[in-house]
């Protein structure tokens, strides 16, 4: 997986000959005719070693003569590799060593500090630690949205030494991307490539931070495959290159460059083979194709968040198939709450309704209608099929835009009725109307 086939120039060691030289006054020994060739053979190789060193300007350094020294050892003169970074361009294939020249100084490494309320009322400070990558010489970063979710301070450091307080200018959690800024101009930014040009088995390389300490680290791999559709751990589905180059906790952020020295994804993931959060399986790494989010980005920069994205004011969890058989329901999304300023209240959308299609496309979970509302913009008007106390109904309904203001508003909504929901649980006798919701369990909402 970590591998690439670019060890190029390398010139082996030669392998030390040893002779030892015998006392002048010693007798001649006798040999047998028998043993004379394999001597003469192995001083034409002592030859032919120090032949092919000499006419191929190595030097010998010896610690003896062959007729009374112990040892002869033979060194290299490999020329060291001069990298040059004058004549990176974006169109020229570079080398490793060239594109880590080049953009080692573009990459950050990102540590954040988050801080909880525990059991007891107290304030509790944890810290995390991502990779990023310079878009623009007067400070914009990129990086993902998980990398720095939920923090009270963004701190990011250079190769150099250098470090800067940053700015979260705007986040787009459904795509994983997130924008930051520092207080610094001159600046050397990425070039950002076309990740719809990459192809399966074209090398890549990362530059990020592993671990959250192995700062400005280079791995190299290949292209796996495209167009991947990876579950993430929140349920999100997200299109993604795969690649065997090495990703690991903190690696996420960071840039994934083409051999022409472009970036052309965003490393974001990793697949992990058990339900923990640590990934085990080798090989199997993601990148967020550039060209997913180039527009996303500019909008995050001139407005602090993506324009145009449709937004309906609802949370939806997904009836389980086991529920959907026991109580005679159809599978969907499952109606948690509705915002009573947007425009499911608007077109008549209730909490407790099952979503079972949009505008003709089924929908058997909440993913799949968050993934299908990605093809429509704010002002879009669908068709919205909802399963009401066993009957069907088709309703009309025209997306709002979905701003941080309507999120802000509608998490504030969300936390509020959780906490009306608790209490009514521990109060009630079980014959209210939030009796509905008990068979799904402990159910994870998705704001819609």
């Amino acid at each position: 997986m970590y591998y690439s086939n670019h060890d190029r120039g390398h010139e082996p060691w030669e392998n030390p000959i040893e002779t030892t030289g015998r006392p002048v006054d010693e007798p001649p020994r006798k040999h047998k005719r028998k043993g004379s060739g394999a001597k003469v053979a192995a001083l034409c190789l002592v030859c032919a070693l120090v032949g092919g060193v000499v006419g191929g300007g190595g030097v010998a350094v010896a610690t003896g003569a062959l007729n009374g020294g112990t040892s002869t050892i033979y060194e290299g003169t490999r020329t060291p590799t001069t990298v040059s970074v004058a004549n990176v361009t974006g169109n020229e294939l570079l080398t490793a060593p060239e594109i880590y020249a080049a953009y080692v100084g573009s990459t950050v490494g990102i540590t954040t500090e988050i801080v909880t309320t525990n059991y007891f009322g107290q304030p509790v400070s944890q810290a995390a630690a991502g990779s990023g990558f310079v878009i623009s010489d007067n400070g914009y970063i990129l990086t993902n949205y998980h990398v720095i979710e939920d923090a009270n301070t963004i701190k990011v450091s250079f190769v150099d030494g250098t470090s800067y307080d940053a700015e979260l200018v705007g986040g787009e959690e459904e795509n994983d991307i997130a924008v930051l800024k520092i207080d610094a101009t001159g600046l050397t930014p990425v070039i950002i490539g076309d990740s719809d040009n990459v192809r399966v088995g074209e090398q890549v390389v990362a530059v990020g931070n592993p671990l959250g300490e192995l700062t400005y680290s280079m791995t190299s791999g290949i292209i796996s495959a495209r167009d991947r559709s990876i579950t993430m751990e929140n349920g999100e589905v997200m299109n993604m290159l795969q690649t065997d180059t090495a990703i690991n906790s903190g690696n996420s952020g960071g840039p994934l460059f083409d051999m022409y020295g472009q970036v052309i994804g965003i490393t974001s993931a990793k697949l992990s083979g058990s339900s923990s959060s640590s990934a085990t399986i080798e090989g199997l790494g993601f990148a967020i194709p550039i060209n997913d989010v180039k527009d996303m980005v500019t909008d995050i920069i001139e407005n602090g968040y993506v324009t145009g994205k449709p937004y309906q004011g609802i949370t939806v969890s997904t009836v389980p198939e086991s529920v959907s058989e026991r109580y005679g329901m159809s599978q969907g999304a499952l109606v948690e709450s509705v915002d009573p300023n947007s425009c499911a209240a608007t077109a008549g959308i209730q909490e407790g309704d099952i979503i079972t299609a949009l505008n003709g496309t089924t929908v058997i979970s909440s993913a799949e209608l968050i993934e299908e509302k990605k093809n429509y913009s704010a002002g879009d008007t669908v068709t919205v099929e909802v399963e009401r106390d066993g009957e069907k109904q088709t309703l009309s309904l025209t997306f709002d835009e979905d701003t941080p203001e309507r999120r802000a508003a509608q998490e504030e909504a969300l936390e509020q009725q959780q906490q009306e929901n608790q209490q009514n649980e521990q109060n009630s006798s079980g014959n209210s109307g939030s009796d509905f919701f008990w068979p799904f369990g402990n159910l994870s909402p998705w704001f819609y």
